[in-house]
């Protein structure tokens, strides 16, 4: 038997309490009781994205939520700005040619950062109306300077994808100046896949009232009715299950305390990055607290990405993910948003570690994760550890009772 430990940046583990809330009795949607647990949802989204914007809630993929975010803004010809450093990145420009729009694309190398300079100087192109943004690439690894991205845009509506950043990666969304965030919740949000949303400031709205490109399902005019009703709703029938879902883990987030989640994403960055690092491998995104979300590394000459990914599987069980695009089969990433602790990282380290050893790199047993729990240990005071380490069980016991 092999334990399956699911480590990609999405879908993510579920907690105990969110899948046991899958088993819950349906409700009808559009009664008084239902209205208070999507009521609480929208409100704890909210919470999560640091904003008191208007935030509309979506049945589907975060595709979804995305081509809607172009539906509602944008008017066919109008210019849009795409900051791309990834396979996402990329994505949004080819969406947005599809819409019929002038993309102004500003592309970067995958896994490169922004450069805003560019960005800015790029933002005074004549036509534009709107600049898209990754927050965390997940293809690279990489988390985005939004703050900057929506300072250099200013001029712009600014859209930000925060698919795998909401939830582990920083992002304020009304103190940076960030009109629209879109995101769904099977990632650092800890549900299974199925729900997405988009949070809209005022000066979005106002671009809103002019666009002309034709939507139905996304209708934002459409879903901020239903959500003022007097029985609060989405207009189409929801994912009823999947939202109890939602409503749970947004609440154990929100105990944890948004700041603390951050912190604990932070560390689990950190300990990933120095285990491979341990196992000799170079980093694919920078060595900074801000890569939270997913660690991408480059594999050593000669060992395919995608064949160690199903031989990790396949022997122990450990569920990894290569790379996309240009980085097809050299790029190892490892997923820790969500429902993950120190030891699953250590786990993912000591397969990956395994693996390539049958792959014929030539690794020092356990390095790996003695390279993560020196990179834990230099973060947490050493009279911390001696406390914990000396105080008698009883004594332990009785703290907690109090508390």
């Amino acid at each position: 038997m092999k334990k399956y430990r699911l480590m990609v940046p999405g879908p993510t583990p579920t907690p105990p309490e969110v899948t046991a809330a899958a088993v819950l009795p349906v409700e009808d949607e559009r009664t008084a009781s239902y209205a208070r647990v999507f009521t609480r949802v929208v409100d704890n989204l909210r919470r999560a994205l640091f904003t008191r914007n208007d935030v509309l809630l979506f049945t589907s993929s975060m595709t979804g939520a995305f081509e809607g975010a172009l539906q509602n803004l944008l008017s066919p010809g109008d210019g849009v700005l795409v900051a791309s450093n990834g396979a996402f990145g990329e994505r949004w420009s080819d969406m947005a040619v599809r819409f019929g729009l002038k993309v102004t694309e500003v592309r970067h190398d995958w896994g490169r950062p922004l450069d805003l300079e560019r960005i800015a100087a790029a933002a005074r192109t004549p036509g534009l109306v709107a600049a898209i943004a990754v927050h965390c690439e997940t293809s690279t690894g990489m988390v985005n300077d939004i703050e900057g991205f929506a300072a250099a845009t200013a001029p712009l509506v600014s859209v930000v994808d925060s698919a795998s950043g909401v939830g582990a990666c920083e992002l304020r969304t009304d103190a940076w100046g960030v009109d629209v965030v879109v995101g769904g919740c099977q990632k650092a949000l800890m549900t299974p896949p199925g729900l997405s949303f988009a949070s809209i400031g005022p000066r979005a709205w106002q671009l809103h009232e002019r666009a002309r490109l034709p939507r139905y399902y996304f209708d934002w005019d459409e879903a901020r009715e239903a959500l003022r009703a007097d029985v609060p709703r989405t207009p189409w029938t929801p994912a009823i299950t999947l939202i109890n879902q939602l409503d749970v883990a947004l609440r154990q987030l929100h105990e944890e305390g948004m700041e603390a989640v951050f912190a604990r994403h932070a560390e689990l960055g950190r300990l990933a990055r120095a285990g491979v690092g341990g196992l000799g491998l170079e980093l694919f995104s920078p060595d900074e607290d801000r890569h939270a979300s997913v660690t991408a590394a480059r594999l050593p000459h000669g060992i395919d990405g995608g064949a160690l990914v199903d031989h990790l599987l396949e022997h122990y069980g450990i569920q990894l993910t290569g790379a996309q695009g240009p980085l097809a089969g050299e790029v190892l990433r490892i997923g820790h948003c969500g429902h993950i602790d120190v030891f699953d990282v250590l786990t993912a380290l000591s397969a990956l570690e395994l693996g390539l050893a049958d792959f014929g790199h030539r690794v020092e047993p356990g390095s790996a994760v003695a390279a993560a729990l020196r990179a834990h240990a230099a973060h947490h005071e050493p009279a911390t550890v001696r406390t914990l380490i000396t105080t008698p069980p009883t004594a332990a016991l009785t703290v907690t009772e109090a508390s």
